[in-house]
């Protein structure tokens, strides 16, 4: 826009500059010629060849649209070409001017046309003379530059636009292929690598990148392995000392009184121990994504009702949607993983669960969602509470692994589901899950 300002401002000055040479030099011209006439008038005053008036009608050569104006104090002197227009016409700061002796230029408007007015004094004849040209033409020029230079302007913008977003585009590709490459790997696609970039800065950063992405694959695999072979080793050890405890506490009278108890409190570590390990083992299987789907069609009601009973809730509430689908194809050892986990976990640390309920949602999703009357989660521990050995401030000093709800969220992702707690109207929790309506039957 600046360019388009100067570059207008820079072609009016020329041309307006341009037009007043030319009016001036031609007006100049023409009041020399009208000086001779009025000498030549004055020496023979009969002669009406001689007269200005003849002269201006005859000889005096105008621009077309053009008119010349002559002021004198004579007041029979003829003042303009065709009679029409006189000297109170023309700008008054002009003709003071040059009535105090000296020529000038100045545009106005005269019946709604703009001129550029010349001034000029003829000293010898003590009077003014006023030529004036047609400025329509500059005008039109000007507004034909002007909209030339708009045109151009948004043109050139138009491509320049055009040409910044390709560029920006073509430059920032590789960038974008970085962050989906990251995005991938974010979302478990360890695997995930950048091919060579012909541009050296390019190819070095995909290199750094793969790099990265190499050290991080090998750790969490070597992460991951450690806590599989871990769990592994243990769980030999750990299925002898259960069997060695159960053992023991089969033959509970036996013993004293004291050692009974100190006897409960290994049976209950030992068990706790021993459901740990199962959970880390599920858990390295879910992480080295050894598990697959088994989907089929279940009656989820009845699905529902079972897994309730199994984990400690058979008398437990199910308030299911009237539009809920009886039939629906799910992977039944996952789903009966997040919702007994659920059930259990308000039966642990929620003071029991009151109710199950089941709806349909958005975006053919079936929504489950376990109700407790407990203590509830504080809104700052909503989130971690689903991460692995996390436990919410209620559950502190409870019973249990600290994997439960991992391996909820673990599953019900695995299911194209999620996962969240929210507040139970009245108070307690409230942990709700979804899973895709795969196929629906009436």
């Amino acid at each position: 826009m600046v360019l388009i300002g100067v570059t207008y401002g820079f072609a009016r000055n020329n041309l307006l500059e341009e037009r007043s040479d030319s009016a001036k030099l031609q007006a100049f011209d023409n009041a020399a010629a009208v000086a001779e006439q009025l000498d030549a008038a004055l020496l023979d005053p009969t002669n009406p060849d001689l007269s200005i008036g003849n002269y201006f009608d005859d000889e005096l050569r105008t621009e077309p649209g053009g008119f010349a104006v002559l002021s004198s104090e004579n007041p029979e002197a003829p003042r303009t070409q065709t009679e029409i227009l006189s000297v109170s016409d023309l700008p008054a700061e002009l003709v003071d001017h040059v009535r105090d002796e000296s020529s000038g230029l100045e545009y106005t408007t005269i019946d709604g046309n703009v001129f550029a007015v010349v001034g000029v004094y003829i000293r010898r004849h003590d009077t003014g003379y006023f030529e004036a040209f047609p400025a329509d033409d500059e005008g039109s020029t000007l507004r034909a530059l002007l909209t030339a230079l708009g045109l151009g302007g948004l043109g050139t913008l138009v491509l320049a636009t055009l040409f910044g977003f390709s560029t920006s585009r073509r430059l920032l590709r590789p960038l974008s292929r970085v962050a989906d490459a990251a995005e991938d790997i974010a979302s478990g696609g360890l695997d995930t690598r950048l091919d060579s970039e012909s541009d050296p800065d390019l190819d070095r950063l995909a290199s750094s990148f793969n790099d990265m992405a190499d050290a991080v694959q090998t750790r969490l695999e070597r992460e991951a392995r450690f806590a599989s072979d871990v769990s592994h080793e243990l769980r030999s050890p750990i299925t002898a000392l259960t069997a060695a405890v159960e053992v023991l506490d089969a033959r509970r009278d036996d013993i004293p009184e004291r050692t009974q108890q100190a006897l409960e409190i290994v049976v209950s570590q030992v068990r706790r121990f021993d459901s740990m390990v199962i959970d880390l083992l599920e858990l390295s299987r879910l992480d080295a994504g050894a598990t697959d789907l088994n989907v089929e069609t279940l009656d989820i009601i009845d699905l529902t009702h079972r897994v309730a009973a199994r984990f400690g809730s058979p008398d437990i509430d199910v308030d299911v949607d009237k539009r809920t689908p009886r039939e629906v194809d799910v992977d039944k050892v996952r789903f009966e993983r997040v919702l007994g986990n659920l059930i259990e976990n308000a039966n642990h640390h929620g003071g029991g669960a009151l109710l199950v309920e089941v709806v349909p949602s958005r975006n053919k999703m079936l929504r489950f969602a376990v109700e407790d009357g407990g203590p509830g989660v504080a809104r700052s521990e909503r989130d971690r509470i689903f991460e692995r050995f996390a436990r919410g401030s209620a559950a502190r000093h409870r019973i249990g692994t600290g994997l439960g709800l991992a391996l909820a969220s673990e599953h019900s992702n695995a299911m194209g589901g999620a996962i969240w707690v929210e507040e139970r109207a009245g108070g307690g929790a409230r942990f709700v899950f979804e899973i895709p309506i795969k196929k629906a039957t009436a």
